[in-house]
């Protein structure tokens, strides 16, 4: 089949973090050990959790979940990148590309839903301590996970549904290192505006729904904790939040010199290696 006398692309090529071959051999060590370690550190957290009844709580099922998704989202994008620092092929077939963009978001997304649900979480805990073992229970987080997963499938299956209506004849170069949905929108032969408005739509309702209630919960919390007699109870309010600070901080900080930031268009592998780092 041919649109406009161009072959319609089945097979993409991903140009990667460089087009310096000096570097490869380095750039897959750096991020073999980071790849290791990001999934070392969550597995062996979810082993942890899970083996220890008493980490049952809330609080722990969260960052169970949390960690899970985040490594879903490494190994959707790390692997594939690994094999082509070493290797002189660059393909990934439309199919692979489809499902690397659908996995990689329906995991990011996750992870936005998870964050705020920990945020309002530890403001049940230090606002309302003593109705936090009713509020929340071990059923109603249980829930709670299994809608933030829900809403992560369901979220990409719109975006790679309308993908499906897209075919691609201008180029078969993806300038990216994994298969994201801008980059395709570029070399699609077909007017991608319907895709783009839903993608802003969804996207920025999604991030600004979970990062106002990120703010407003840790607003209240932070009210909470000043109206505090006791240091020491200060102290252990600050501690049960500061990891969960820390992993929001980093999230959203990624998220806003990516698109945000002015110049944050072509970005250059140096600045690359530094964003996929802290996520």
């Amino acid at each position: 089949m041919t649109e406009e006398n161009h072959t319609l692309v089945t097979e993409f090529i991903l140009t990667g973090l460089t087009d310096q071959p000096t570097l490869n051999a380095a750039l897959f060590l750096l991020f073999l050990v980071i790849y290791l370690i990001t999934m070392v550190g969550n597995l062996g957290l979810i082993a942890l959790i899970w083996k220890d009844p008493h980490l049952h709580t809330p609080m722990y099922l969260f960052l169970s979940s949390l960690a899970f998704a985040d490594s879903c989202t490494s190994s959707s994008v790390t692997p594939k990148m690994l094999i082509n620092f070493l290797s002189k092929n660059h393909e990934i077939s439309l199919v692979e590309c489809f499902a690397q963009f659908y996995f990689v978001g329906s995991s990011a997304t996750t992870e936005c839903f998870l964050l705020s649900v920990m945020a309002y979480d530890r403001y049940v805990a230090i606002c309302n301590p003593l109705l936090y073992p009713v509020v929340m229970s071990n059923r109603l987080c249980t829930q709670f996970i299994a809608v933030t997963y829900l809403l992560g499938t369901l979220h990409l299956a719109v975006h790679v549904g309308l993908l499906l209506r897209l075919t691609f004849c201008r180029s078969n170069i993806i300038q990216y290192y994994y298969c994201q949905i801008l980059q395709l929108f570029n070399i699609s032969c077909i007017d991608p505006s319907v895709n783009i408005v839903v993608l802003s739509v969804f996207s920025l309702s999604i991030q600004a729904f979970t990062f106002l209630t990120i703010m407003v919960s840790y607003v209240r919390v932070l009210f909470a904790i000043l109206n505090k007699k006791s240091e020491k109870g200060k102290r252990k309010a600050f501690s049960t939040c500061s990891a969960h600070l820390l992993s929001v901080s980093l999230f959203y900080g990624t998220i806003f010199l990516i698109y945000v930031c002015p110049g944050s268009g072509p970005v250059g592998y140096k600045e690359r290696c530094f964003l996929y780092f802290i996520q």
